[in-house]
């Protein structure tokens, strides 16, 4: 079974990327061979300064290594390493119709937060399409609000083997696995967990920060002694990420009984959070310390990465005429 898995390197990971796509895509290297890739070419819809991008990917990729992907059964890679993609990506374009685009979520929601329309911006699930595509990949570990991108990517393979495929299936058609439980990560509102909403928790930073951004999680007015929902509450549902389930079943007894402030259970979080993440950060500083093995990974991931696509795009260029 071959997982195909990319992130964007638009800012600081946070605790909304390490649980909704970094911790199940680390996880899935157990079950079959995953290629995961650091997606520069689509941070190139919102990433403009080329020094902040190389610094953004240099993070993602110290980032990766030290929450547990191992380089020994995972392919880790720069997206950009690998041009099969970006021809591939005009190939499916022709095949891909405008009502697929225009349907997408993501597009207008990235309109609607003030970013100035264009082609990159429109065609972002076509490009997705080949990162997935391009590998033959059985399975794309996604968080609910992506879960459309892959309907997409399935469409676009379907349309593309029917018509150029002559009963082959050159392009396999995936599937997408979201986890529920962990799908959409609340930020410091209640809202989805997003850069864009300026709502987040990173993964690495400081312990003053840390503390600072979870005592200011916004919850209602209850007093401390009134019983409180905890199905109702973010500030739950992120303390559930980091503790056992006895635990977390624990915590929504004292919600539910009355008696509990919100102050205690954010010093709770806090320090949950920062034990969580302190042997990943011992790791990361380790890691800083010789960037050439991290250059070296992605060196070799790429490698990997650019034999694969290649099978693909030779079959995908006899198809349709290119050879």
């Amino acid at each position: 079974m071959r997982i195909l898995s990319g992130i964007q390197p638009s800012g600081a990971l946070h605790i909304g990327n390490y649980f909704g796509m970094m911790r199940p895509a680390i996880e899935l290297q157990a079950r079959g061979e995953a290629f995961l890739f650091i997606a520069d070419l689509h941070a190139l819809t919102t990433v403009e300064d080329p020094a902040e991008l190389r610094r953004n990917t240099r993070e993602v990729a110290l980032d990766f290594l030290a929450c547990g992907l191992d380089p020994r059964r995972a392919c880790f890679f720069r997206q950009s390493d690998v041009p099969q993609v970006t021809e591939l990506t005009w190939i499916l374009s022709n095949v891909t119709p405008m009502s697929l685009l225009e349907k997408c979520h993501s597009y207008k929601d990235k309109i609607a937060k003030g970013l100035a329309p264009n082609h990159g911006l429109f065609a972002y699930p076509v490009l997705m399409a080949s990162d997935i595509l391009i590998y033959q990949s059985d399975i794309v570990p996604v968080g609910k609000d992506q879960k459309q991108h892959v309907e997409v990517t399935r469409d676009i393979a379907i349309k593309f083997n029917m018509k150029f495929g002559g009963g082959r299936g050159i392009l396999k058609v995936p599937e997408a696995d979201i986890r529920d439980e962990v799908a959409v990560v609340p930020g410091l509102d209640g809202q989805k967990m997003s850069k864009s909403y300026n709502n987040t928790i990173e993964i690495f930073c400081e312990e003053n920060t840390l503390r600072k951004k979870v005592m200011g999680i916004v919850t209602d007015s209850l007093p401390v002694e009134a019983p409180k929902d905890p199905e109702k509450s973010h500030l739950y549902a992120l303390y559930t990420l980091f503790v056992s389930r006895d635990e977390a079943r624990a915590m929504a007894e004292r919600f539910r009984k009355g008696g509990l402030g919100y102050g205690e259970v954010k010093k709770a979080l806090a320090e949950r959070m920062w034990s969580y993440f302190a042997p990943f950060r011992a790791k990361r500083a380790e890691l800083a310390k010789d960037l050439a093995f991290v250059e070296d990974v992605l060196r070799r991931g790429a490698e990997r990465a650019r034999e694969e696509a290649e099978k693909t795009m030779k079959a995908v260029r006899e198809a349709v005429g290119l050879r």
